[in-house]
């Protein structure tokens, strides 16, 4: 069992570049359902000193994928804490106060040394077969030294020096690990122009804030022996009181056994919020990519999680996106909605294509309320709602028939089919979905001799616009008299 001698609290620290990335919401959830396990504190936080690829623009979408996602986070940016700000940016004069007491106290020193004399030094490094890396040039440099530097203009970056020894950590997820730090050469903290590097920013910010559990992905895994002795020097120095506990979550795969790349479609999160995924849905998916919470279930609730969700039962190993699973769970999740839950959800999708108001007319929304029923079953995504069911909401003169499936199902072979399921619903006294059934069961597979499908699937075609649709008779009488009776009159073309 994780540590939890202190209140947990642990820290999603994303960057404002690009889109966001599925693995990078499976981190935040990771550690928002430990800090809601255990009852801890979630500190959302954003690194944006990288000024060169950080936008607003992706600053707004980070917000809005956390809110989407239903995480509350307990600090951080418009929620504010006893720890911010929470942007970096906003930070700096903290790490030039924090670099300049890491000078003063050994712990860090000025490195003079130009890139080109270390890019010889790694070309020597190379030549003659030894690891490449900074040899610690600049160390123990004297005062006389560094006077001359100086005098010469030369510019400098601050370094962190690194101690001798063997490093071990129990990891969360991987239990034991060690590093020799001699493999781990003295890293840049702050460079020459005086700007702080992801070495100094993100560990000051886990100390500072107090962070007693960092859960984060495997590639960061390398950077932990670096961050562990500065942890140790800012409690030296009385800047913070604990080393946090570090769990390195598996590489999400993609096609090919090949880490999620960016660039594969299935890795943007804002393809999932477009395509009208389930919040719920993809947090139940997102879960197991890594994590069990045992036995053989796999359709879970947030709720269901963040009880279960000890740190235990997370998974070293990779774990492979597979998008037809994911599918799968979210439809799962579409069919233990309500009703009602269903139809406010599948709103938005259909008011975008001008199909409903937003909130729907009354009219609008007794319409949907009864057709939701008879596309549940069959939706695994709601912005397949409009296809299945805005034949129900298009205005007349905007109603067109699939070409494809007009092509296959309204041919010469469905004039008569088409005539005679017109004329039968033309005196169908009672329009309901008995009625309705019971008419063109007669008319078209006795009247005619037809098999259903070819007694059907034309007036599927002609009132819908489509071979695939909610059930025909429901549809039938949800569609109304007037407009099915016009639409098969534009299907025969008179």
């Amino acid at each position: 069992m994780p540590n939890t001698d202190k209140p947990v609290r642990v820290r999603f620290p994303p960057s404002p570049t690009g889109d966001p990335h599925v693995g990078m919401v499976r981190s935040a959830l990771f550690n928002y359902a430990f800090a809601r396990h255990y009852g801890g504190t979630f500190v959302f936080r954003i690194e944006d000193t990288d000024t060169a690829r950080n936008t607003e623009e992706s600053y707004s979408a980070l917000l809005s994928t956390m809110r989407w996602m239903g995480f509350e986070w307990d600090e951080g940016p418009e929620v504010g804490g006893a720890y911010g700000p929470y942007r970096q940016s906003e930070r700096m004069d903290i790490y030039a106060d924090i670099a300049k007491k890491l000078l003063d106290g050994g712990y860090a020193y000025r490195c003079y040394c130009t890139q080109e004399e270390l890019d010889a030094a790694n070309a020597k490094a190379k030549a003659e077969k030894r690891a490449p890396g900074y040899a610690g040039t600049c160390r123990n440099l004297t005062p006389e030294q560094i006077a001359a530097h100086e005098a010469a203009g030369r510019t400098s970056v601050l370094r962190f020096r690194m101690p001798e020894g063997t490093l071990t950590w129990d990891d969360l997820v991987r239990g034991e690990i060690s590093f020799d730090t001699s493999n781990v050469p003295d890293y840049v903290l702050v460079r020459a122009d005086g700007s702080p590097l992801y070495t100094l920013v993100n560990p000051v910010d886990d100390a500072l804030m107090r962070i007693t559990h960092v859960l984060r992905g495997e590639d960061l895994l390398s950077s932990t022996p670096r961050q562990l002795p500065l942890h140790s020097a800012l409690i030296a120095l009385g800047l913070s009181e604990t080393v946090p506990v570090f769990g390195h979550l598996p590489y999400v795969m993609g096609e090919g056994n090949k880490k999620l790349s960016k660039r594969d479609p299935e890795a943007s999160f804002s393809f999932y919020v477009k395509e009208g995924y389930l919040p719920e849905g993809l947090l139940n998916y997102l879960a197991l990519l890594g994590w069990s919470p045992g036995g053989d279930k796999e359709f879970f609730s947030p709720e269901e999680m963040y009880a279960a969700f000890d740190g235990t039962h997370i998974n070293s190993n990779a774990a492979r996106f597979d998008l037809k699973k994911c599918q799968a769970i979210n439809g799962d999740h579409v069919r233990a909605l309500a009703p009602d839950d269903l139809a406010r959800r599948i709103v938005p999708f259909l008011a975008e294509q001008g199909l409903v108001a937003d909130p729907p007319l009354p009219e609008q929304a007794a319409t949907l309320a009864a057709a939701v029923p008879l596309i549940q079953e069959r939706m695994v995504v709601l912005r397949e709602s409009v296809d299945m069911i805005g034949f129900l909401f298009v205005p007349e003169h905007a109603f067109a028939v699939d070409p494809a499936d007009g092509a296959k199902a309204l041919g010469e072979d469905a004039k008569p089919v088409l005539e005679a399921a017109a004329k039968a619903l033309e005196a169908l006294p009672d329009w309901t979905t008995a009625a309705i059934d019971a008419t063109l069961r007669e008319t078209l597979i006795e009247g005619l001799g037809l098999k259903p499908k070819n007694a059907f699937t034309p007036v599927r075609v002609a009132v819908t616009g489509r071979r695939v649709s909610p059930p025909l008779f429901e549809s039938i009488e949800l569609l109304g008299r007037e407009r099915t009776l016009r639409r098969l009159a534009a299907a025969l073309g008179s």
